[in-house]
């Protein structure tokens, strides 16, 4: 039957390669993923570590970090929950601006007291489509135990965006988004008591 129809041959060519293709697909984007943060933290270590930079500088560095390699709108919304729809624009202008800065300080002093950790990049698995998982462990000095630190990356076009960050299976956004909704629920001024609480923080450490 195939021998006698070349259109039927041709289309189920196209067909197997198709369905071949896909897992090289997957595979080669789980690859690339793990190359991925592989990269970010040797460039972490090297740029944010760097002795002859001052807190500025580091910063600077950071946010630029930040900003290149995270989905951080993508994050910071989520992080906010169903506030974010309850929050007027000019609320969310705000708090988008907060939270950057709020993270920005907080791991920027994190790299500050470096002290020899290192990340050890293990097996990445595709769990959806265009959604990826790099497992590592951070090795610490001291016999202190590894931390075990999952990266959950958004894949699209041979470019990546880290969208969340498992320490130990504890997701670091369910976390913040946990704490944030507690500020507002116990300062009872809705999002504005946030933006409130997160000027303090950022106020405490400038």
């Amino acid at each position: 039957m195939i021998r006698r129809s070349p259109v039927v041959f041709f289309l189920v060519l196209m067909l197997v390669s198709l369905l071949t293709a896909q897992p090289a697909r997957a595979d080669d984007a789980a690859a690339g993923a793990k190359s991925f943060i592989e990269a970010l933290a040797n460039e972490a270590v090297q740029s944010l570590t760097a002795q002859d930079i001052d807190r500025t500088e580091r910063r600077a560095r950071v946010r630029k970090m930040m900003l290149d390699k995270f989905a951080f709108k993508r994050i910071a919304r989520w992080v906010l929950g169903r506030y974010w729809r309850r929050a007027t624009e000019a609320e969310r202008d705000e708090y988008m601006k907060l939270f950057e800065d709020m993270l920005v300080i907080v791991y920027a002093d994190r790299f500050a007291n470096y002290a020899g950790e290192k990340l050890n990049v293990g097996r990445s698995e595709t769990r959806g489509e265009n959604d990826i998982l790099v497992h590592s462990s951070l090795v610490r000095s001291q016999g202190q135990n590894p931390i075990d630190v999952a990266w959950r990356l958004s894949a699209q076009d041979n470019s990546y965006k880290i969208v969340d960050v498992m320490v130990e299976g504890l997701s670091m956004g369910i976390t913040q988004q946990k704490e944030f909704s507690s500020v507002i629920r116990q300062n009872g001024n809705g999002v504005q008591g946030l933006l409130d609480e997160l000027k303090k923080r950022i106020d405490a450490n400038s």
